[in-house]
């Protein structure tokens, strides 16, 4: 009967150990998860619902960490946000991990609230006061942009985008968009100087002349003016961002 006794209490006892092992595993899983999720950010579930209405993408502002920059980017459609991701956000060994906890879940908190009243993740205080500070300002733009009524001229506006620096000179491009088109593009800064005057008068009109007519920033590099056709290209991404996309 004692050796039944203690079998009897053994087997108990392992009973009682086994759920206190599956809580630990479970949790060093959850963070792969997190990390596929800032691959795929969050924010689809709303637009299934609005998939007929025309849909706009703002990119707020870099906003600086200590770590680097969190920059944010929303598609907003029939009114609501239905979308929210970092487009740019804090990398390294230890950033990584913290972009992968705190980005997917900023994301779902926009598309619940739609605005930038958000609570800031445990853990990655930095990355959540950037992201809500770029966040702001896209909603910003939100605001400013255009009604898009049925009927009307479409909204015509100039929009400058960052100076790029080159090994010869800044390259900075202003352009000017009817609603989403760009009707014309120019530099308003660029290289300078001895032989720097010749590559701007080859490669600055050639440039804007691709950019109106492709509409975007995927543009081709004019031959032998390299360094001002790459400063031009970032810097009318960086202006076609500011309008909005």
């Amino acid at each position: 009967m004692l050796a039944t006794a203690a079998t009897v209490s053994g087997v108990v006892l392992l009973l009682s150990l086994k759920p206190a092992s599956d809580p630990a595993s479970a949790s060093a899983a959850a963070p792969p998860a997190s990390a596929a999720a800032q691959e795929s950010p969050q924010g689809g579930s709303g637009g299934g619902a609005q998939a007929s209405d025309q849909a706009g993408t703002v990119t707020g502002d870099a906003a600086q960490t200590p770590y680097g920059a969190v920059r944010v980017r929303l598609t907003v459609s029939g009114g609501k946000i239905t979308k929210a991701e970092a487009v740019e956000a804090p990398k390294g060994p230890t950033s990584d991990e913290k972009t992968a906890l705190a980005v997917p879940r900023l994301n779902q908190a926009v598309l619940a609230t739609q605005n930038a009243d958000i609570d800031s993740v445990s853990g990655a205080t930095y990355t959540s006061t950037g992201y809500k500070k770029s966040l702001q300002s896209a909603l910003d733009k939100v605001k400013k942009a255009p009604t898009g009524g049925s009927s009307g001229a479409a909204q015509v506006r100039t929009v400058t985008g960052s100076a790029e620096q080159t090994p010869y000179g800044a390259v900075q491009v202003r352009v000017t968009l009817s609603g989403k088109k760009i009707t014309k593009a120019e530099a308003v800064q660029a290289p300078k100087g001895g032989e720097s005057d010749e590559k701007t008068a080859l490669a600055v009109p050639r440039l804007n002349q691709a950019a109106v007519a492709a509409g975007s920033a995927e543009i081709d590099s004019v031959s032998g003016a390299t360094y001002t056709s790459t400063g031009y290209k970032k810097s009318l991404q960086s202006a076609l961002d500011q309008a909005g996309g």
